[in-house]
């Protein structure tokens, strides 16, 4: 099967910067009744969001989702709403029961005791309702009672792409030189230990040195501007063609991505978006200029206070152990007036 162009890349924890039901309801919007591709890259995360997201596929109709890497929890049941999902052949899938975080650490009473317990109880049932639920959406998907996709949700054991197509999950298994083959992250499986996941049997990504991680820490300290990095993929056979992904940017000139050819990018604008560009550039410089502006007069106004003789006074104030007082104006004006310094300077 040729490797589609995504319109959607579902990446990181679910609910996270990189799997939002905002942008994914977004694109969609811009593709009324177009085909949509997901790539998904993800171990899980908000059951709200997958459920979410899962519905939102549905609601389009022309969804076709992808699997690669890890992929477990809520970034399967995300997946439930597409009409075609397919499975790179060296990719994993899990299904589990629901949870809750539960930390408590205590010297109870009998009455506190009890409490708890009912406390727990209550969460039981609400848990129990929701792998109900979700075991019913699996059937749906794979054709089978729900009572046999609750057992496996009970297992809770990582799945080979050739064991997630015989359980129905999937639809197809692909084979494609741009699908690279996952490796486990020592974050990773700690963040799956946590959280009581079983660790799949997968090559173990190099270890960065601690040396190392302490000297990207120090650069990192002294390297002008914390942006993150974008997200850049490659979705093509040919390794120089990819797309960088930019949500502010491209939901601002209404644009899915940016193509990349080596290291430039390109895109194609039309006039309104170029007039809102235009707009934007002017209506920041006429700000800033404004700014400092009244920087000028506050200066003048401040050298003005200083020539004159200071006032005495006899009173003490004490402060010793009271909060941080909130920052006064001048401060909270002077700091924006620095932010749009550095968002004029990283204007061409």
């Amino acid at each position: 099967m040729p490797q589609p162009k995504y319109n959607l890349h579902l990446k990181g924890f679910v609910g996270g910067y990189d799997f939002d039901r905002d942008y994914v309801d977004y694109i969609l919007a811009k593709n009324p009744g177009k085909p949509v591709n997901v790539l998904i890259d993800s171990t899980g995360g908000s059951l709200a969001t997958a459920l979410s997201i899962s519905s939102a596929f549905k609601r389009h109709g022309d969804v076709s989702v992808h699997f690669v890497g890890m992929n477990a929890s809520a970034a399967t049941i995300a997946s439930l709403g597409a009409r075609h999902v397919s499975i790179d052949t060296a990719a994993w899938y899990l299904v589990h029961k629901c949870s809750n975080e539960f930390f408590k650490w205590s010297s109870l009473n009998a009455d506190q005791m009890a409490d708890l317990i009912s406390a727990l109880e209550k969460q039981k049932s609400d848990l129990d309702k929701l792998d109900a639920g979700v075991a019913a959406m699996y059937a749906a998907k794979c054709r089978k009672d729900p009572k046999a996709l609750l057992d496996l949700m009970k297992v809770g054991g990582w799945l080979s792409a050739k064991e997630a197509l015989e359980w129905g999950f999937v639809d197809e298994i692909t084979d494609e030189p741009e699908d690279i083959a996952p490796k486990l992250t020592d974050a990773t499986a700690s963040a799956m230990a946590a959280v009581g996941m079983p660790i799949p049997n997968v090559p173990v990504a190099d270890r960065e040195s601690a040396i190392g991680k302490f000297f990207a820490a120090i650069a990192a300290m002294f390297r002008p501007g914390t942006a993150a990095t974008p997200e850049i993929t490659n979705h093509s056979n040919t390794p120089e063609m990819s797309t960088i992904i930019l949500p502010a940017l491209c939901a601002a000139l209404a644009l899915e991505s940016v193509e990349l050819s080596g290291d430039k990018a390109t895109a194609s604008l039309s006039v309104e978006q170029l007039a809102k560009i235009d707009k934007a550039l002017s209506g920041n410089a006429a700000d800033i200029k404004a700014k400092d502006t009244e920087i000028a007069n506050l200066k003048a106004r401040i050298s003005e206070l200083e020539k004159k003789p200071a006032e005495t006074t006899s009173a003490v104030i004490d402060d010793k152990g009271k909060p941080d007082k909130p920052e006064n104006p001048m401060d909270a004006f002077s700091a924006s007036v620095r932010r749009a310094r550095e968002i004029y300077d990283l204007l061409p």
